[in-house]
């Protein structure tokens, strides 16, 4: 293992607007990075944090904050239709060029972020040598099944408390906070209490909502933004490199959500962490950093 470099954090122009990023690591050591893109469509950089404990193996690691949210642009007037899957594979082009690393890197997408990562990867662009894609489903349509499957099994009347608020959209009732907050803690994140750095995105969502709302929904389990019938599965067999899937055992990306993933993509690895549901990296956060390096470094040897 490698003492962690240097930090350096930027922006990178993106048309009228800017993109933050940071970068712990050397990019200019002869080991490809690793970009993150974390998810949403809505959060920030801060509760894939954890990530960036893959540059003590040596690899550059590359956060950065989609436009919308957290240190980036935001764009609370923004019309529904400038919010795209198009607009956000071009911020990660335009981030890849900024940094120099176009010929050269490896993509972790995790949630949206790995949905981001495999449409970026199904367009086999020349530079990318290797994907991870983390807790993310392939079919919104599947995610919302799976999704109120979970709900349904919760106790406590928690899916009928759910509903009930659904049917008059008084999402911000404390009975359906409430009631979010079960999900989020069997389905999201089941440490307790959550580690600052997830605290923080949840609190960010909630301070400018603008792309989650637009185009996930209220809750991760209310989707009816413009995603909602959002699929990449007819076209994952295009994507050539190796990949790895990674789901948590609690998972609300569940392994029928994402198993197309590794059916799909020729040669895909798939490995569900077992006191995990959908933030590995944090809680099982040794085993999870020690999966994706490996696997990093068999692929870009």
């Amino acid at each position: 293992m490698h003492q962690i470099p240097k930090v350096q954090e930027g922006y990178c122009a993106f048309g009228e607007h800017q993109t933050w990023y940071r970068v712990t690591g050397d990019l200019s050591n002869g080991a490809l990075p690793l970009v993150v893109a974390h998810g949403g469509p809505g959060c920030t950089h801060d509760y894939v944090d954890a990530y960036k404990a893959i540059a003590a193996t040596g690899r550059a690691v590359i956060h950065y904050d989609q436009l919308g949210n957290g240190r980036s642009t935001h764009l609370p007037e923004a019309p529904a239709e400038f919010w795209t899957v198009d607009l956000f594979l071009d911020e990660l082009d335009t981030l890849l060029a900024h940094l120099g690393i176009v010929d050269g890197y490896c993509l972790l997408g995790q949630s949206w972020g790995g949905m981001l990562a495999a449409e970026h990867a199904v367009r086999r662009p020349k530079g990318l040598k290797a994907l991870v894609i983390a807790n993310s489903p392939s079919s919104f349509p599947t995610w919302v099944e799976e999704a109120l499957r979970l709900r349904r099994a919760l106790p406590g009347g928690v899916h009928e408390t759910l509903l009930k608020h659904e049917a008059t959209d008084d999402f911000d009732h404390p009975e359906y906070q409430a009631a979010s907050d079960v999900f989020y803690r069997n389905h999201v994140c089941r440490l307790d209490p959550w580690p600052p750095e997830v605290v923080a995105t949840f609190a960010a969502v909630a301070a400018d909502p603008t792309v989650y709302h637009t185009m996930n929904g209220p809750t991760e389990f209310h989707v009816i933004g413009t995603l909602k019938d959002w699929t990449i599965e007819d076209r994952l067999h295009r994507i050539e490199v190796p990949t790895l899937v990674l789901t948590g055992r609690f998972d609300e990306a569940t392994p029928r959500a994402a198993e197309a993933y590794s059916t799909r993509i020729p040669g895909a690895q798939w490995l569900i962490l077992g006191q995990s549901s959908h933030m590995p990296h944090v809680e099982e956060h040794a085993l999870c950093m020690q999966v994706v390096s490996s696997f990093l470094d068999r692929s870009t040897k």
